[in-house]
């Protein structure tokens, strides 16, 4: 299997998020790239290669052009003010607020954050320009005839929406290519999110279209980050309705558990009869991974690259979560692994 990959991830260090009340170290750091580099090239999964440069044609069609302008500006102008450190949001526009742009670069940060998981710093914006070429160039194997095609992006996407980051997430990369395949004439395409953590930014830009199913599998929103999208009845609206299936699992899900919904998900996936596969791989439903409840091991991974490799498909698999560095590497590349020996 050809993989995409691009060093410029290691632009992209962000020295503290907030979670559970306080600043502490990020748990998505350049490491975990690393580790599933490494063990790419030590099992011999295939060639390795840098990606080509599609420019921001493709990543307009799924994020606003504000948003982009933002995103790419937003560190130079923080260093105008004199900022240190990390740029991070602190205030948002709840509820009880007006949904406006305001002037200040910590207003405009907040508009377009839901958390404070997300920094920015000095090499984000390149980062994450470069992680969405590395899944266009995926893409553009599979549309030029590859089965398969492994995009190693970091930072990951799939929390991030149209003009929303979070998450650790700010380009949407899975949803960039599945974009890419329809714009090149694929009529139907099927995401499938195995990431621990619902993939909210590819749910809300798809969910009122009926040219992409999503369907992911992941904690509970009710007990589980991002908490307030990932629900069982979410099933899409107007065009859409019909093409979004979520399979939220309680905390200590297990393999039974988890293949069980899988199953579920791939028949989803054949029903509606998609003509090509994109999967956000997520490999934090590892039983050690520091920040999620499941409760998978090291061979599970490759049943899950076994039961997606059924489906037939031409299959994208885009780099997402997974935080148990050390054995990250071992997790993604069994998926991919249990795929081709299937």
């Amino acid at each position: 299997m050809l993989t995409y990959y691009s060093d410029d991830h290691h632009l992209h260090h962000g020295k503290c998020e907030l979670i559970d009340g306080q600043l502490m170290p990020c748990f998505e750091k350049p490491q975990r790239a690393d580790h599933i580099l490494a063990r790419v090239k030590n099992r011999q999964l295939g060639e390795v290669r840098a990606p080509r440069d599609f420019g921001l044609a493709p990543i307009e069609r799924i994020h606003s052009k504000a948003y982009l302008e933002f995103f790419k500006g937003a560190w130079a102008s923080w260093q105008e003010q004199g900022g240190k450190g990390d740029l991070l949001p602190f205030t948002w526009p709840a509820r009880t607020l007006r949904r406006m742009i305001p002037n200040d670069l910590h207003g405009q940060l907040g508009y377009y954050s839901f958390d404070g998981g997300a920094p920015i710093t000095a090499g984000t914006w390149q980062a994450a320009y470069s992680a969405a070429q590395v899944a266009l160039s995926a893409q553009a194997e599979i549309a030029n005839g590859a089965h398969s095609a492994f995009a190693l992006c970091r930072p990951p996407g799939h929390h991030a929406a149209g003009d929303v980051m979070g998450g650790y997430c700010y380009l949407n990369n899975a949803a960039i290519a599945a974009q890419a395949f329809l714009d090149q004439g694929r009529r139907k395409v099927a995401i499938l999110d195995v990431d621990y953590h619902h993939g909210n930014g590819t749910q809300d830009i798809f969910y009122q279209r009926s040219d992409v199913l999503f369907a992911s599998i992941h904690g509970d929103p009710a007990e589980e980050f991002p908490f307030f999208l990932g629900y069982a009845d979410e099933l899409g609206e107007g065009a859409g309705e019909g093409c979004n299936f979520n399979y939220p699992l309680p905390m200590g899900s297990t393999w039974e558990t988890w293949s069980a919904a899988l199953e579920q998900a791939c028949q989803r996936i054949a029903d509606y009869g998609a003509e090509v596969l994109v999967v956000s791989l997520g490999v934090d439903t590892y039983m050690e991974d520091p920040i999620s409840q499941f409760k998978l091991d090291s061979p599970d991974y490759l049943a899950m690259g076994r039961r997606i490799a059924a489906l037939g498909l031409p299959t994208l698999f885009i780099m997402e979560g997974g935080y148990a560095v050390e054995a990250i590497g071992v997790n993604a590349v069994n998926v991919l692994e249990g795929f081709e020996g299937a």
